[in-house]
């Protein structure tokens, strides 16, 4: 079956499901406008996955940066958390660069695929439960058309919920934890979790580089 991928991810950048989150793009947009990065106005819309959707891999982080993704309009580019998690990529095959710029850079991806629970940056990083289930749809959509899926990835407990509803099945039989993975019956692709390559957990040794490389080195099996 053909799939136009482009037909997807512009339904994706156009989606107008939550005020809260298009008010704040907006405004967003109008703060920094050609004032804080001179040659790159901000994306502040809605951020279409990066990566092929015959990859054997889907990465699910929880929903673009303000300055990161929200900025670039690419999965994990422009912040901290997408440096490490571009740089762990690169150096296990899954890409041309560990740098991810822009969407114009030369960056590739090999057999993986990045998307978001939420598309849209949210105020504080914190979606509400309604932003979150008003983007389930794409995610859905999306795991469906992946017809070579092999492992997802979660990149955190939320990405790791969003998921488990993508899928119909129940919480407290797929707890999230760190670096397990999880089959799941009548499905032929297996769940893998990690925590969040952001700042934070970094800098308070939650996770470290060594800990996310393991968990990577999990989808080359």
């Amino acid at each position: 079956m053909y799939i136009d991928i482009n037909v997807f991810d512009d339904r994706v950048i156009s989606c107008q499901k939550c005020p809260r989150l298009i008010e704040y793009a907006n405004q967003t947009k109008k703060n920094h406008k050609k004032k804080d990065f001179v040659n790159d106005d901000y994306w502040c819309k809605p951020v279409p996955s990066f990566g092929s959707l015959d990859s054997e891999i889907l990465i699910v982080g929880l929903a673009p940066g303000k300055h990161g993704a929200g900025r670039t309009g690419r999965p994990f580019t422009g912040d901290y958390a997408g440096d490490i998690l571009y740089k762990a990529l690169y150096e296990s095959g899954f890409s041309n660069s560990k740098y991810s710029i822009s969407r114009s850079d030369k960056l590739m991806l090999n057999n993986v695929r990045i998307s978001n629970a939420v598309r849209c940056a949210p105020p504080q990083n914190k979606p509400t439960n309604e932003e979150i289930v008003n983007c389930r749809p794409f995610l859905i959509e999306e795991i469906k058309m992946m017809a070579r899926l092999k492992y997802i990835l979660a990149l955190g407990s939320l990405a790791h919920r969003q998921i488990i509803q993508c899928i119909g099945e129940t919480q407290s039989n797929y707890k999230f934890k760190h670096n397990v993975k999880h089959k799941i019956p009548d499905l032929k692709w297996k769940l893998v979790n990690s925590y969040h390559t952001s700042r934070y957990n970094i800098n308070t040794k939650r996770l470290t580089y060594e800990m996310f490389l393991k968990v990577i080195d999990k989808l080359n099996h």
